[in-house]
């Protein structure tokens, strides 16, 4: 009988070190940022972000999200953001700087909640968590798309924006950012089927209407590119010539904020510079 329970007390210590250790509760208090996996948070202790005056290009769409973002930070009534539009033009950039600015403002108040969007399903647990914390919160989903066919991913997320039982609590809110301003495609063909034409695409392009604030990011334009390039250069002291800048975007096949901080980045490391 002795031999036999210390067997079982062997295999008992066994999965005990084969078991992982229980994840600590997160302490939504303590940290700037947090990413969300579906499961359980992981603090981020320094939220990276560009300065706010650096982002150029975007005058109109910074003035509306940083308004939306400072409201939510105070306490007062915000709306869920969809910044759609260019890839390269600063969407995820500009979320994060307006998130940043709020804090230096306000320390403490506002904190920043990256969900993959593998881990929508979980948001319930995320949402019941937040909800009991006094303080706000910006839930960020970054590059959302949903593929061909698949209707129960964006009606989840029209349930947790309005009407749903598991909706977002008051000091939480979504931004969401998306190359297309409709999240998901819409083929031309589905416009010219004769029976009911909108039906079969309105229950998936209903979901960007539940956005109180819809930012279009557009193509950079050559004058808008120069201009963010010129904003970094100045801050970091960079020489640079207009020629180069507009032959490095020919290179890269376009203009856009990402293709002119990669423009930046050569120069400083051309320069012996670290940015």
């Amino acid at each position: 009988m002795s031999n036999q329970r210390d067997t079982l007390a062997r295999i008992a210590e066994a999965l005990e070190r084969l078991a992982p250790p229980l994840a600590p509760p997160t302490d939504w208090l303590a940290a700037p940022a947090y990413v969300w996996d579906g499961n359980g948070a992981r603090a981020v202790t320094h939220l990276a972000a560009p300065p706010l005056s650096l982002l150029r290009g975007i005058d109109a769409q910074k003035n509306v999200v940083t308004g939306n973002v400072e409201r939510l930070a105070i306490g007062h009534a915000a709306h869920d953001m969809l910044l759609w539009g260019s890839r390269g033009m600063g969407k995820s950039a500009l979320l994060r700087a307006s998130v940043l600015g709020a804090q230096q403002q306000r320390p403490g108040a506002l904190a920043m909640v990256q969900v993959a969007q593998d881990g929508l399903s979980g948001f319930a647990p995320l949402f019941e968590a937040l909800g009991r914390i006094d303080r706000q919160f910006l839930v960020f989903i970054d590059d959302l798309g949903f593929e061909d066919g698949d209707g129960s991913g964006p009606r989840l997320l029209r349930s947790l924006l309005e009407g749903g039982v598991e909706a977002r609590p008051g000091n939480v809110r979504l931004a969401v950012t998306s190359n297309r301003r409709a999240i998901v495609s819409r083929h031309a063909s589905e416009q010219d089927d004769p029976i009911n034409p909108r039906d079969a695409v309105d229950d998936r392009l209903a979901l960007a209407d539940r956005f109180g604030l819809s930012v279009g990011f557009h193509n950079c334009s050559q004058d808008d590119y120069l201009t963010i390039i010129a904003g970094y250069c100045e801050e970091y002291g960079l020489v640079w010539s207009d020629s180069e800048a507009l032959e490095w975007s020919r290179r890269r096949g376009g203009r856009s904020g990402r293709v002119a901080w990669q423009f930046v980045t050569e120069l400083a490391g051309r320069s012996g510079r670290t940015i």
